[in-house]
C-alpha cells in the first residue's frame, strides 16, 4: 500500500520545484490576489502582458502595441472552443500581424513578438505559476491549483488530487467542471496537467481522458523512470514538470509540438515523440555541419531510422520533424515522402494535409516520373511518391533528377522495397539528397540493411514501451486453429514471404503453386474456412468491447469467399437468436439474446482488396464475384463517404471488413479491437498487422471502454509472433525453444490469472472491512442476501476514499471480465463473485432496485420518492442481475416537489434506520438531483452548489460525524425549499426571478427593488416579443447580431432600472445579462 499524500503536499513540493529548480516567479493567490488583475473574470494577468509586448517590441509605437495587446486579450463568443484555441495559439506562436504607417505615409506589415522563442533569450520572458487563483466564470467561480504563465498568459493548467484519489477524478471532477465553468481559462491553454502524485498525465485541453499520456521520460528516452521512488514519495508530477516546463522545453514544445488536424482535434505530442523528434533534428543539423565541413563523409546522406512502434503517432511525428526544420533552419527544403503503396501514400498524405503543412490546392503528388522530375526542380515544401516512380529499363543507368543538398527523403516504413533497384535508382537520381527512415519495424537480419542504407538508428520507442507508457492498449492473442490443418508449426518462411504481397508476380504465382500446393489445398479448405467463418459469427458479437474488426485471409479469393460465409451464416444466426428469445424462459438469457440480436442486425461488412487487371474473369473462374464488392470500394455513400471513412467513423455500422493485404500497414482507425488472422504471417509484416488493434480510443460502446485489443489467430502464427516481438517489441528470447516471460502480447488465458488476482484483492479489501463476500455466495434465501448487500453497502458508504477504492476495483474487475468474453460464459462458475461484486457497485450506485422486500429498512428512500411528482418508467436490464427475483434498472427522476417533501418525518426516520451511510448516500443524490434542477431554472442559485460541496468536504474530512452531517443535509433541504418557494413569494416566474438575481444590488429600497422586479419582467417581455428580430438563429456567432441583442438590452434597462444605478452599475449590469443570454445561447438554451 502506498503512502498517503495529501494534495496540499504535492502542490507545495511541485512550486519548490518550478522555484528552485527551474527558476520561475511564484504568487500564492489562496488569501490575496496579488497578480495585478483588476476582475476576477479575466484569465489573462493583463499588466504583465502589456508591459512584456512592450519589452518584446521596443522598435514598435505604443500604439501598436496597444493593438497587439487587445487582439490578444479580445473575448470570441463568436467561435468554437477549438477555434478559439487555435487562433491564439496561433498569434502566441508566430506573433500578432498588424500594419504600421511607415515614413513615407504607406502601410506596411509588422509583427508583434509576444514570446521570446530564441534559446538565447530564453530569459526576456516572464514565467509564473500561480497557486490558487479565484476565476470567475459566467456563472460560477473556480479556483485551479496551479497554473503557469508565460508573459502574462496561462499556457499550462495543473489540476491535483491526493494520492489516494483515482486520477481519473481530477479529469471528470474538475478539468472538464472547469472547460464548462471558465471556458476562457482555455482559451489560451497550450496543455492540462492532472496528478495525483503517484500518476501524471498530460493531454490537450479538449483531449478525452485515454488521450492523456505519461510524461516520465525528462531528456533522455533510454531513461527508465524510478517506479518504486514514485510510488513512495509521490513524485511523478516532478518528471513532468521538469521534462516538460525546463524554459527551454517548454518553449520547444510550445512553438514545434502542438497542432490542430482537420480543425476539429488539437494534437499535442507525447513524451516519445517529443523527445524522439528533437533527436532526429540535433542529427539533421549535425549532418549539415559535417556536410559544410566535408567530415563524418562515410555518412553522408544518413539522417538515420526513427523507429517508433506502429501506433505510437510515427505519422504526427513525421510532420513535426519537418515543422520544425522549416521554422529553425534556413533553406528552402524539400521534403520528398516515399512509400511502396498506394494506400500507403495516400494516408500520409492525408495526414500532412490534416496537420496543415499544406493546403489541397496544393500540388505535392507526381503523376509520373517525369512529373516528379519537374516538381523536384522547384521549391515545394512537400512532395508525395511511390517508389515504384523510380522504375527504369534493366541496363539502363538512370539519370539524375536533381544535385539539390537541400531534399530530404523520408522513407515510411524502410522494408524491402527500399533496398532493390529502385532504392538505387531513387540514390542516383538524387545523389547529394538526405535519407531517413521512419519505420516500426525495420528490415532486421545479420546484415543489418536499414542501418547500411540509413545510419543509425536516432531513435528507439518499441512495443512493450508504448504499452507501458499507454501509447497503446494492451493486445491479447487467442489460438483458435481449427482441426482441418497441417500440423506443421513452423510456418515455411518463403510462404510467408510470397503471400505478403497482395498482387503476386508471375514468378510469384507459379511458386505459389508448385512449392505450396499443399499448404494453400489446406488453408482454402471449403469445411475449414466454413469451420472459421461460423466462429467468427458466434465470437463477433458476442465481445466484451464490441470495436471494429479485421479478417485477414491469404488472398484475395479467400477474402470474398469468407466475406460471403460470414454473411451467409450470420443471417442463420439470426434466425438462430430470434427463436430463442422467442422460446427461452429465462429473462436474463432473453435479454442478452435481444442485445446481440440487435446489434447484429445494425451491423454492416464489405471487402477491401486492391483492383488488378481482368479480375472479374479471375474471380468467375473460382465461383465468386468481384463486381458489387469494387463497386461499392469505388464509390462514395449519400455523404460522400467512402469504405476508408465509414470504417474509421467509430458511429458508423460498417464493423468488419475482410482483408489480404490492404489496410494492413500505414491505416489508422482506433476502434479497431479484433483482428482474426488466417494467413501466413512473419517478422514487420505480422506486427504491423497486429498494430492494427493496439491503438488507443475515447469511443465508449454500451459503456464499456477500449481497454485492449485482441488477436485471434486460426493459423497458428504464435511461434512466428514470439520471433516478431523479440525483434521489434522489447520482448525478448531466453530459451533455444523460444519461450519467453515477457512478451508485450500475451495469450488469453492470462486475462483469467489477471481476473482471479483482481477479485482477490477486492476480496482482501473487504475481508479487512468486515466484508464477506462469500456469505452473499453462500445464503439460499433471497432476503438474507438483500439485507448483507444493504449491511456492506453501509460499510463502503462510510467514507469517500472506501467508496471510491470500491469503484476502481469494480472497474478493473469488470474490464477484465468484458475482456474475457465470450468464452468466460463456460466458465462463470469459477468466478462467482465478479457478478457478487458488480451487483453490490450497483447497490452502492443507488441503480439496483429490490423490490418491496426490504422496504421497510429504506424508509427515508420512500419518502424522498413521496416528493417525486413524474418520474420515467425504469429501464429493465434484468440480465445484468445476480438475483432472479431482483430487476436491475435506472431511475430518471424528472421533477421534485419539495413542498410535498416532510422534513421532520425525514429526520425521525433516520434516527430509527438500521443503515444510516446508506440513508445519507439516499439524501446526498436527492439533493444533488434537486439542486441541478433549480440551478438550470435560476444560475444564480450557482452559490448553493458550493454551499453543498462545504458540507460534503467537511464531512470527507472527518470534522464532521454521521449525525452533524445528516443534519447539515436537511438544514440544505430546508434553505433549497425556501429558495424553491421563494419566485411565488416575490410575484415572479422562475426566468423573471432569474433576470432580477442577476440585476439587483445591494443596498436596494423596497420601491427600487419593486423597480428592478419591473425592470426584469419588462426585459424578458420586449425579448419576447422581439425575438424573431432579435434572437434570430445563431444570433451570437455575428458581431452585428450580438450588438443588436446588447443594443435591447440596455434600452429597456435605461428606462426601467432605478436612478439609484449609476452609470457604472447600469453598463455592468448590461453586460451581464448580456453574458447570461450569450451563454445560454451557446448552450442551445436561447
Amino acid at each position: 500500500m502506498h503512502n498517503f499524500i495529501s494534495e496540499d503536499k504535492i502542490e507545495k513540493a511541485i512550486i519548490e520545484v518550478f522555484v528552485n529548480n527551474l527558476g520561475y516567479r511564484h504568487i500564492n493567490c489562496q488569501h490575496t490576489d496579488i497578480t495585478g488583475r483588476t476582475d476576477e473574470k479575466d484569465v489573462v494577468i493583463k499588466p504583465l502582458l502589456r508591459a512584456k509586448l512592450a519589452y518584446l517590441n521596443p522598435q514598435l509605437p505604443e500604439s501598436v502595441v496597444d493593438q497587439a495587446f487587445e487582439e490578444l486579450c479580445r473575448t470570441r463568443f463568436d467561435q468554437s472552443e477549438l477555434s478559439v484555441n487555435r487562433e491564439l495559439y496561433g498569434l502566441i506562436k508566430n506573433g500578432v500581424p498588424l500594419e504600421i504607417e511607415n515614413k513615407e505615409g504607406k502601410k506596411e506589415p509588422v509583427t508583434v513578438r509576444v514570446i521570446s522563442f530564441e534559446e538565447q533569450n530564453v530569459d526576456k520572458n516572464d514565467y509564473l505559476v500561480v497557486s490558487q487563483l479565484w476565476v470567475q466564470g459566467p456563472y460560477i467561480r473556480r479556483r485551479p491549483d496551479l497554473i503557469v504563465y508565460i508573459n502574462g498568459l496561462p499556457v499550462i493548467f495543473i489540476e491535483l488530487k491526493n494520492s489516494n484519489i483515482a486520477l481519473r477524478n481530477a479529469y471528470d471532477d474538475n478539468l472538464i467542471n472547469y472547460r464548462k465553468d471558465i471556458p476562457l481559462l482555455f482559451h489560451y491553454n497550450v496543455i492540462c496537467m492532472i496528478s495525483n502524485g503517484l500518476e501524471t498525465k498530460v493531454g490537450s485541453f479538449n483531449a478525452g481522458f485515454e488521450h492523456f499520456f505519461n510524461w516520465l521520460r525528462p531528456e533522455n528516452e533510454k531513461e527508465f523512470p524510478d517506479k518504486q521512488r514514485i510510488q513512495q514519495y509521490g513524485v511523478s508530477l516532478d518528471y513532468a514538470v521538469l521534462g516538460l516546463c525546463e524554459k527551454n522545453r517548454l518553449l520547444d514544445y510550445l512553438e514545434h509540438f502542438i497542432m490542430y488536424y482537420n480543425d476539429q482535434v488539437k494534437i499535442a505530442a507525447k513524451n516519445h515523440q517529443f523527445l524522439g523528434v528533437n533527436n532526429a533534428v540535433d542529427h539533421f543539423s549535425l549532418r549539415l555541419q559535417h556536410d559544410a565541413a566535408g567530415t563524418d563523409s562515410g555518412n553522408k546522406g544518413k539522417l538515420g531510422v526513427f523507429w517508433h512502434t506502429q501506433g505510437s503517432g510515427k505519422s504526427f511525428s513525421m510532420v513535426f520533424f519537418t515543422q520544425k526544420i522549416f521554422r529553425k533552419f534556413r533553406g528552402n527544403f524539400t521534403f520528398l515522402i516515399v512509400t511502396d503503396r498506394d494506400d500507403l501514400d495516400s494516408q500520409i498524405y492525408r495526414n500532412f494535409l490534416g496537420a496543415g503543412a499544406f493546403t489541397k490546392n496544393v500540388k505535392c503528388r507526381p503523376k509520373n516520373s517525369e512529373d516528379l522530375r519537374e516538381m523536384l526542380g522547384t521549391n515545394t515544401r512537400y512532395i508525395f511518391t511511390l517508389i515504384q516512380k523510380f522504375r527504369y529499363p534493366k541496363g539502363q543507368v538512370y539519370p539524375v533528377l536533381s544535385t539539390r543538398n537541400d531534399i530530404v527523403v523520408i522513407v515510411d516504413e524502410a522494408h524491402r522495397t527500399q533496398y532493390k533497384d529502385l532504392a538505387e535508382n531513387m540514390r542516383i537520381g538524387l545523389p547529394n539528397a538526405q535519407y531517413i527512415a521512419f519505420t516500426g519495424t525495420p528490415l532486421l537480419g545479420s546484415k543489418q540493411l536499414t542501418q547500411d542504407w540509413f545510419g543509425k538508428t536516432i531513435s528507439e520507442y518499441n512495443f512493450k514501451q508504448s504499452i507501458e507508457d499507454e501509447a497503446t492498449v494492451p493486445l491479447f492473442y487467442h489460438k483458435r486453429v481449427p482441426e482441418v490443418l497441417l500440423q506443421n508449426d513452423d510456418i515455411d518462411e518463403d510462404l510467408a514471404e510470397i503471400v505478403s504481397d497482395e498482387n503476386l508476380t508471375d514468378e510469384q504465382q507459379v511458386k505459389l503453386e508448385q512449392e505450396f500446393s499443399r499448404e494453400m489445398e489446406v488453408i482454402k479448405r471449403d469445411d475449414r474456412l466454413e469451420t472459421i467463418a461460423r466462429d467468427i459469427v458466434y465470437h463477433f458479437p458476442r465481445r466484451g468491447y464490441l470495436g471494429k474488426g479485421m479478417v485477414i485471409t491469404i488472398d484475395k479469393f479467400t477474402a470474398v469467399r469468407m466475406y460471403d460465409k460470414v454473411k451467409r451464416l450470420w443471417e442463420e444466426e439470426k434466425r438462430k437468436l430470434q427463436r430463442q428469445i422467442n422460446e427461452t424462459k429465462d429473462l436474463e438469457e432473453k435479454e442478452e439474446s435481444k442485445r446481440i440480436l440487435d446489434w447484429m442486425r445494425k451491423t454492416d461488412m464489405a471487402v477491401v482488396v486492391s483492383e488488378e487487371a481482368g479480375e472479374e474473369e479471375k474471380f468467375f473462374k473460382q465461383g465468386l464475384h468481384i463486381k458489387p464488392h469494387r463497386e461499392r470500394m469505388m464509390t462514395s455513400d449519400e455523404n460522400g463517404q467512402e469504405l476508408e471513412d465509414k470504417f474509421k467513423n467509430p458511429k458508423d455500422p460498417l464493423q468488419l471488413v475482410f482483408v489480404c493485404s490492404m489496410w494492413l500497414t500505414g491505416f489508422d482507425a482506433p476502434t479497431v479491437s479484433t483482428l482474426y488472422l488466417d494467413k501466413p504471417m512473419k517478422d514487420h509484416t505480422l506486427m504491423q498487422t497486429i498494430a492494427r488493434a493496439n491503438r488507443v480510443t475515447d469511443h465508449v460502446i454500451f459503456d464499456k471502454p477500449k481497454k485492449n485489443g485482441l488477436i485471434v489467430d486460426y493459423y497458428n502464427v504464435f511461434r512466428n509472433l514470439k520471433k516478431a516481438f523479440a525483434s521489434y517489441g522489447g520482448g525478448k528470447i531466453d530459451t533455444a525453444d523460444g519461450n519467453t516471460g515477457e512478451l508485450p502480447v500475451r495469450e488469453k488465458d492470462q486475462l483469467y490469472v489477471l481476473l482471479h488476482d483482481a477479485i482477490s484483492q477486492c476480496e482482501q479489501w473487504c475481508n479487512e472491512r468486515g466484508i464477506d463476500l462469500h456469505k452473499i455466495e453462500t445464503s439460499d434465501i433471497l432476503f438474507s442476501k438483500l439485507s448483507l448487500f444493504d449491511e456492506y453497502t453501509d460499510i463502503i458508504l462510510s467514507n469517500e476514499e472506501d467508496k471510491r477504492q470500491f469503484m476502481v476495483y469494480d472497474n478493473t474487475i469488470d474490464a477484465l471480465y468484458e475482456a474475457c468474453k465470450p468464452e468466460i460464459f463456460g466458465r462463470r462458475k469459477e468466478f462467482p463473485l465478479a457478478v457478487i461484486i458488480h451487483y453490490l457497485r450497483a447497490v452502492i450506485d443507488g441503480r439496483a432496485d429490490r423490490g418491496n422486500l426490504d422496504s421497510a429498512k429504506r424508509r427515508i428512500s420512500q419518502l424522498l420518492d413521496e416528493s417525486i411528482i413524474a418520474q420515467d418508467e425504469p429501464i429493465n436490464t434484468a440480465a445484468d442481475s445476480i438475483l432472479e427475483d431482483s430487476p436491475y434498472y435506472i431511475k430518471a427522476w424528472k421533477q421534485i416537489d419539495l413542498s410535498k417533501l416532510n422534513i421532520e418525518k425525514l429526520r425521525e426516520e433516520y434516527q430509527q434506520a438500521p443503515y444510516k451511510n446508506i440513508e445519507i448516500a439516499d439524501l446526498r443524490s436527492f439533493i444533488t438531483d434537486k439542486l441541478q434542477q433549480m440551478i438550470g431554472r435560476n444560475t444564480t442559485r450557482i452559490s448553493f452548489a458550493q454551499k453543498l460541496k462545504e458540507i460534503i468536504d467537511r464531512y470527507n474530512s472527518g470534522n464532521s460525524s454521521n449525525e452533524n452531517y445528516f443534519d447539515d443535509l436537511m438544514d440544505f433541504v430546508q434553505q433549497m425549499k425556501e429558495e424553491e418557494m421563494r419566485a411565488a413569494r416575490e410575484g415572479l416566474t422562475d426566468a423573471e426571478l432569474e433576470l432580477f438575481d442577476l440585476l439587483k444590488k445591494d443596498n436596494l429600497t423596497k420601491d427600487e427593488e419593486q423597480r428592478v422586479k419591473l425592470a426584469a419582467k419588462s426585459l424578458l417581455h420586449k425579448l419576447k416579443e422581439e425575438k424573431p428580430t432579435v434572437f434570430i438563429t445563431d444570433w451570437y456567432k455575428d458581431n452585428q447580431t450580438r450588438f443588436q441583442v446588447l443594443g435591447a438590452i440596455k434600452r429597456v434597462l435605461n428606462d426601467t432600472l432605478p436612478d439609484s444605478y449609476d452609470r457604472a452599475i447600469y453598463s455592468t449590469k448590461c453586460d451581464v445579462v448580456f453574458d447570461h443570454f450569450l451563454t445560454m445561447a451557446q448552450r442551445g438554451i436561447a
